[in-house]
């Protein structure tokens, strides 16, 4: 299956970074596996630049790898030259950019970037998906000449946009900002199209696949592809990081099924701890595959003041795979069975998607995850998100079904008035708001 171009956001990240550095930087990309990075980087230096190479390292010749394993023992000049003969590409210089893909896959062209950006003739961008964890582990430093951006999967803006439309979210944007309710005949159309980006997922190849005849099988089968890739790659992440990478990856459905979807040890190995699992758990951050949330035990506007690493959540990157895992019982999964998850007539554990999606595109709005539990007269309560915005914590409680009640809200209210900002409550019914709470509907979510 062709790789199908979809409009990003990064694209525009990425011409801000090639404006203001003018070749003074390279430019790293980290995300998932299959979450577009290939194609989004392969398809904007083609429209940007007079010349371009781009080298895979997951595909690369013996003959260019030798260039990079010689090194610039001879000079850049002799490196650079060698390197377009072998590819047979001339560049251009200061309108010329050279990729190295898959970039975790060959350390010396890591550690050749700060003599190639200080020569200064071409642009550099790097991709990959285990970059992170293997600098850590290696204890390898990050050249302070590259700058780093984040591509996570599509949110629900670009799940539109592959559709055409880009009329909605400036719609919903505005009702957002003005407080105001849609109504029940545009709430209905846009809680609809949201479940349907929540159970398809962000993943383009499988966006490409679900397409405009919404063929949800196909999807599936591509999801089901891209979890098997990701199970393959565990194996290697257990050499770095033990092997407990893919026992706590598959445990994540049945952590998030749970009330308080807390991480629990118990749930993977009976008698293990949390602390047994730590270097898994950030493995899995690392090569971008899930989203952890962490326990803030002081609310405060500095809210990484006061995080208990061992005290999380956490969410898979992407919904539309939580999905496919969650069903991975089935020996397939029929359409039927969507399009009734989709119209919200399933009789499964909703919550566990609602809140994994609110998560994902909390992420993709540029917030971490933080949450916080805290105790009142012998009685526990919970606050499912905490942002910090103005020197005040606005605290977010997310509800699949009944929001009515919101005991562990109003009781935050209560406790950190002095630090409060806008509370919310993110449901799946329309924008109101009611007794200082700000009602916001899940498709809202990246406005926050």
């Amino acid at each position: 299956m062709s790789e199908v171009i979809f409009e990003r956001k990064i694209y525009q990240k990425m011409l801000a970074w090639k404006e203001k550095s003018n070749g003074q930087t390279a430019l790293r990309i980290e995300g998932a596996r299959r979450v577009g990075k290939s194609t989004v980087v392969g398809h904007r230096v083609k429209n940007e630049y007079a010349s371009h190479l781009i080298i895979d390292f997951a595909n690369v010749s013996s003959r260019t790898r030798k260039i990079f394993e010689d090194g610039l023992g001879d000079g850049i000049d002799d490196f650079l030259m060698k390197l377009q003969v072998s590819e047979g590409v001339s560049l251009t210089p200061r309108d010329g950019a050279i990729v190295f893909d898959e970039v975790q896959k060959c350390t010396k062209a890591r550690e050749m970037i700060k003599y190639l950006v200080k020569d200064g003739r071409f642009d550099y961008i790097e991709t990959g998906s285990l970059i992170t964890l293997i600098t850590r582990q290696k204890n390898a430093l990050i050249p302070s000449e590259e700058r780093h951006l984040e591509m996570y999967p599509m949110d629900f803006e670009e799940f539109l946009w592959t559709r055409g439309d880009k009329i909605s979210i400036p719609y919903l944007r505005d009702r957002f900002e003005r407080r105001e309710p849609l109504g029940d005949s545009f709430h209905s159309k846009f809680i609809q199209m949201f479940r349907e980006y929540m159970v398809v997922g962000g993943m383009p190849r499988v966006v490409a696949a679900y397409g405009p005849s919404k063929d949800i099988e196909a999807a599936e089968e591509i999801k089901r592809d891209i979890l098997d890739l990701y199970r393959n790659d565990l194996m290697n992440m257990e050499k770095l990081a033990g092997r407990n990478v893919k026992r706590v990856f598959e445990g994540i459905p049945s952590m998030l099924a749970m009330q308080n979807k807390l991480f629990s040890p118990g749930k993977i190995r009976k008698g293990s701890r949390t602390r047994d699992y730590l270097r898994a758990v950030e493995a899995l951050n690392d090569a971008r595959i899930t989203n952890t949330c962490i326990d803030c035990t002081d609310p405060s506007p500095a809210l990484k003041l006061a995080l208990d690493d061992e005290v999380m959540k956490c969410y898979l990157a992407d919904t539309g795979l939580l999905v496919t895992m969650a069903f991975a019982s089935e020996d397939a999964i029929g359409s039927e069975i969507y399009k009734e998850l989709i119209l919200n007539r399933l009789s499964v554990n909703k919550g566990m998607f609602f809140e994994n999606v609110v998560a994902q595109q909390l992420v993709a709005a540029g917030h971490e995850l933080i949450f916080n539990r805290f105790e009142i007269d012998d009685k526990n309560y919970e606050i499912d998100f905490l942002i910090s915005r103005k020197n005040k914590v606005n605290p977010i409680e997310v509800k699949s079904s009944q929001y009515r009640q919101h005991k562990s809200l109003d009781a935050f209210m209560e406790r950190y008035g002095s630090i409060l900002g806008e509370s919310y409550i993110i449901h799946s019914k329309d924008l109101k708001q009611e007794a200082g709470v700000t009602f916001v509907p899940v498709y809202m979510t990246m406005f926050l």
